[in-house]
């Protein structure tokens, strides 16, 4: 029997592996990087164990540290999690060899299946070779062959883009998962999702756990997940049941993994096996009542599935919640998450507490919120609701962007596909802002610290309170009199720090308030505080490059020094940041007159990365 787990991760996955050995009784070992020390995952464990001398976006890809923190700490079995090392056969031979229980598939599956070009030549496909895709062969997909998440994956529409794609590709594969493998597929732009989770027993018997659907994708990555996935015909649905048992099999597999399709005119088309946990397996716990990580320890000390998999009840839908700048290009975000907090009734799955920050060296996602109830449609509102209510303070967030597009008409008649955001976006993402919640931010300002409540026996100018919300600024008037205060247009109800009431054409309206440093969350509005007088703006010369966001140089182009001439959208600069890679292009056709960093340099957002002068004709 296990008695100690070493979970090899960290996050919201680590946190769940430990949640769950916690309930069975079982010891847990965690493991951080130096930029996690603090992290929660290292706290809920009982034991932490320092991962010394890597830098941070490489940590928790050293199995032979990770080896070495189990044996210490006297550990007797390693869960992986997802991502990182979770798909590397040397890594779970490592675990092996050292005399410990690996809680995953045999080395041989994942060497078979973990690498997508040779998962697909088992399944009888053969991916195209880079060097002989040509423009009959457009649209295609560049594919990381190890890991997922949306890294490592470029889609191609013109031959030229082609080079440019790979080496990306290859990059941020090498960055995210230690192999920089990379392959060719055709590319479906109004595919469905749809994947199939399965378990497999040492004894023979592998379960198909039905279908989840995750067709709603940005950049690769996907958002929203559901189980079953709906509107599917059920001889498809058997089909796609089949084909993943026979994946199974073809590589005598155990323990939990996920066979992913697209579904296209009716077609199944093989993508890849995952052989590990995914992100999304909630939404099929929610539907099966079964806890998978429980079930992966248990066909690990060799136990036994029933001949039967549990009978599926009710939908469950999922969302990922991620810390990223809708205003500016969907950009990750970094900072203090000051709280978090979901109402009753739904799932929460995060690697944060309330006070903990959100770095630069791992993967923007705060949290996943799952609802489950019996029709989809029930679960979908649910969702939707719960996301609306929930209480978030901290960096930008797609919180609004979830909300809207569980209640698009597309997703609630399941009509989406994997172009989903490629037409909608704009839409979802350009929702009128709530035009009283600056006017409650001042009010409950003018309540915080004054005795007195700013009134004056004399008449006077009105108070003013200035605030900036994406990149619009606001300048909201209010009065104090004796009736206390008052403004132009609503009713002043109540007023005090953290809540304000209006009435406004007849409704009483609630708007909750909180206020970190010069950051003020009204419901689901944040609010910068702008000072009364303010600084003047650093002033940067026409056509300077500035870092979006904290992260590190990870390359300049090849060539490019001060003085060379750059054409419109030439990349200047390749910058790293939570895991992805954002190329700086030339804004114009002209010439570079500053390039101030150098690869490896770690840079702040703002940071001036290069000046491009424009050429005047």
């Amino acid at each position: 029997m296990i008695g100690t787990v070493l979970v090899a991760n960290r996050g919201e996955i680590a946190c769940r592996i430990v949640r769950t050995c916690g309930e069975l009784g079982i010891r847990t070992v965690a493991v951080h990087s130096d930029a996690d020390e603090r992290a929660l995952h290292a706290r809920v464990a009982d034991t932490a164990v320092r991962l010394p001398g890597a830098a941070p976006a490489e940590t928790y890809l050293r199995a032979d540290l990770i080896v070495k923190a189990a044996v210490a700490a006297g550990a007797d079995a390693v869960h992986p999690g997802y991502g990182f090392l979770s798909e590397n056969a040397d890594f779970a031979r490592a675990v092996l060899d050292a005399g410990l229980v690996w809680i995953g598939p045999p080395p041989q599956a994942i060497e078979a299946m973990a690498s997508k070009t040779r998962a697909k030549q088992l399944m009888g496909l053969a991916p195209l070779a880079p060097d002989e895709v040509t423009d009959a062969d457009l649209p295609v997909l560049v594919k990381a062959a190890a890991g997922g998440g949306g890294r490592g994956m470029r889609v191609v529409r013109r031959l030229e883009e082609l080079s440019a794609a790979l080496e990306g590709a290859r990059a941020e594969a090498a960055s995210a998962f230690g192999d920089g493998e990379v392959f060719v597929e055709p590319y479906v732009d109004d595919g469905r999702h749809v994947e199939v989770q399965i378990l497999a027993d040492t004894h023979g018997t592998v379960w198909a756990l039905g279908t989840r659907d995750c067709s709603l994708q940005r950049r690769h990555q996907k958002v929203v997940e559901e189980a079953p996935a709906p509107a599917l015909p059920p001889d498809l649905t058997e089909e796609l049941h089949a084909l993943a048992v026979r994946a199974a099999r073809a590589v005598d597999y155990v323990g939990a993994g996920t066979v992913e399709f697209l579904v296209a005119d009716g077609r199944a088309h093989f993508l890849e096996m995952n052989t590990r946990l995914q992100v999304e397996h909630p939404v099929t716990e929610a539907v099966f009542g079964l806890d998978l990580v429980a079930e992966q320890i248990r066909l690990a000390e060799g136990g036994a599935l029933a001949p039967e998999p549990p009978r599926a009840r009710g939908h469950a839908v999922e969302a990922r919640l991620y810390a990223e700048d809708p205003a500016h290009d969907w950009t990750p975000q970094t900072g203090t998450l000051h709280r978090l907090a979901v109402p009753a009734g739904v799932r929460l799955d995060t690697g944060y507490e309330d006070g903990d920050p959100i770095g630069v060296h791992y993967d923007a996602m705060l949290a996943k919120i799952v609802a489950h109830a019996p029709t989809r449609a029930e679960a979908v509102r649910k969702l939707a609701g719960a996301l609306e209510r929930t209480v978030l303070h901290g960096p930008a967030t797609n919180r609004d962007l979830l909300v809207r597009s569980l209640r698009h008409e597309e997703f609630t008649s399941a009509r989406m596909n994997t172009g989903f955001y490629d037409r909608h976006l704009p839409e979802l993402t350009a929702v009128p802002a709530d035009p009283h919640a600056p006017l409650a931010a001042a009010l409950a300002e003018a309540r915080t610290g004054s005795r007195f409540g700013g009134w004056r026996n004399l008449p006077s100018q009105p108070q003013t309170k200035r605030y900036a919300r994406g990149g619009e600024e606001i300048e909201i008037a209010y009065r104090h009199t004796r009736k206390g205060l008052t403004a132009e247009g609503v009713q002043v109800v109540h007023a005090d720090p953290t809540l304000v009431v209006l009435e406004i054409d007849g409704v009483r309206r609630r708007f909750d308030v909180a206020r970190y440093g010069d950051q003020i969350h009204v419901g689901a509005t944040t609010l910068t505080v702008l000072p009364r007088f303010p600084a003047p703006a650093i002033q940067h010369a026409p056509g300077s490059l500035l870092a979006p966001m904290p992260g590190t140089i990870v390359k300049l182009a090849q060539g490019l020094i001060t003085g060379s001439s750059v054409q419109a959208g030439e990349p200047i600069v390749w910058l790293e940041a939570m895991k992805m890679q954002h190329v700086i292009s030339a804004p114009v056709t002209g010439t570079l007159t500053a390039l101030p960093v150098t690869a490896g340099q770690q840079v702040e957002l703002g940071t001036l990365l290069a000046v491009v002068q424009q050429d005047v004709s």
